[in-house]
């Protein structure tokens, strides 16, 4: 689901025209909206009501303060990997009684700022790690809460680059290591052994790899929660969204299509696993990112020039590879679509950003309207790992951030000025 749709021909978020956004605050820009934000959090939240749960969003996917505010106003907890979001979820009103930790390279400044503030617990991803918390906890006196993230070694089949729960990856204790670290983890005075974490990958289309996963680690969870008296169970995130434009149509009723009724949803997702985990009795927690924010935002840019080089088609716009990096580094599909309706032939075409790399690309060959010189484009589905690791790279300034609801707008984050880039740098001042 989401709320970016046309009205009389022109692309609308919510109840704003995107086009005026554009006259407001220039291009590029990325337009989020709250009632996707919104939506997507409630439905998972709703879908898992029979189980005792917490949803955790996880800040990686887009940890902009107007996003987090959001999602905090809905009694979302969330998911970090560094002191830095745990600050940002701080600022925008989470609360960090409802923070799970995770990351394979915490620091003990890390440790002891998460134990400070009250977090719920730490995903520990290595015995090393336990050892650290432990010494940063009786440094300051506190026994912290942890859950060992166990490597179930169930292959996802999803890129290899955001798959995370096979051995091949760095994250989690192997299956068959588990119940030795928690039987010496025990032994540690500072250490609150309060639950187990799983997590297998992202963009996860089936329920099938999740119900693998979760039924093959059961029996160890269940042993662990009566040697150890655990409270929670944590099933991690990957619940995936929709990038193919057969579906995401550019309308606000594409999840009804007959392909669509196919897709992973929550509550097909719910159907699958809550039978499986009500009988634990444990708390459930939930950790997704890309599912609540990815359909929920767009990157919105301006066509510079339309180039024509022998059989090539290179539609050149203002945002680049710095503004969005997912099709660059992952070879990412994102729909693109033209913020006024355009009829006519389709065209193949590249489009480019104007950086200097010739992997600075939003897609190759693909079928477009004609573009021309002036016209304005939406990159759709880019509210998860979008801006979030976005880049200054060839010194280009962040673009401006707009987050919608239903007919007002507000500025989440302001475009970037040129010479604010290299504020913190300087010439060398030579010291003996």
């Amino acid at each position: 689901m989401h709320d970016f749709k046309y009205v009389n021909g022109r692309l609308h978020c919510e109840g704003v025209a995107i086009e005026g956004l554009v006259r407001r605050h220039g291009s590029p820009l990325y337009v989020y909206s709250q009632s996707t934000l919104v939506h997507h959090f409630q439905s998972l939240h709703q879908a898992l009501e029979p189980l005792d749960h917490l949803v955790c969003y996880a800040a990686k996917a887009n940890s902009n303060l107007g996003v987090l505010g959001v999602l905090a106003g809905e009694g979302s907890g969330f998911d970090i990997v560094s002191q830095g979001e745990l600050r940002r979820i701080i600022a925008a009103g989470g609360d960090p009684s409802k923070c799970v930790f995770a990351g394979v390279g915490k620091s003990e400044e890390e440790i002891a700022y998460a134990l400070e503030q009250g977090i719920y617990s730490f995903n520990v991803e290595s015995e090393p790690e336990l050892l650290r918390i432990n010494r940063v906890a009786a440094r300051l006196k506190r026994r912290a809460p942890v859950a060992v993230r166990i490597n179930p070694n169930v292959d996802a089949h999803t890129h290899s680059k955001i798959t995370t729960g096979t051995y091949e990856n760095k994250f989690g204790v192997a299956f068959e290591l588990v119940e030795q670290v928690y039987a010496r983890a025990a032994r540690l005075k500072n250490i609150w052994l309060r639950g187990v974490q799983m997590h297998i990958g992202s963009q996860l289309t089936e329920v099938k790899p999740f119900e693998l996963a979760v039924a093959k680690v059961l029996p160890l969870v269940v042993r662990l929660k009566e040697n150890h008296g655990l409270e929670f169970f944590s099933i991690g995130g990957g619940i995936g969204i929709v990038y193919d434009p057969s579906l995401a149509s550019g309308t606000a009723q594409w999840w009804k299509s007959p392909a669509a009724r196919k897709l992973l949803t929550p509550a097909s997702y719910a159907q699958k696993l809550v039978p499986l985990l009500q009988p634990l009795g444990l708390r459930i927690l939930v950790e997704p990112g890309r599912f609540i924010v990815g359909n929920a935002g767009i990157l919105v840019t301006r066509v510079e020039y339309v180039k024509q080089t022998g059989r090539k088609r290179f539609v050149i716009v203002d945002a680049a590879m710095n503004d969005l990096i997912r099709p660059a580094f992952y070879d990412a599909y994102h729909e693109i679509v033209p913020l006024r309706r355009k009829v006519g032939k389709l065209v193949k075409s590249d489009v480019v950003g104007p950086i200097c790399e010739s992997g600075d690309y939003f897609c190759k060959d693909r079928p477009l309207p004609g573009f021309v010189e002036g016209d304005l484009l939406a990159l759709m589905s880019a509210g998860a790992y979008g801006s979030v690791m976005g880049s200054n790279y060839n010194s280009r300034p962040f673009p401006v951030e707009i987050l919608v609801n239903g007919r007002k707008h507000a500025v989440v984050r302001e475009r970037q000025p040129i010479d604010s880039i290299w504020a913190l740098e300087k010439k060398a001042v030579w010291q003996k």
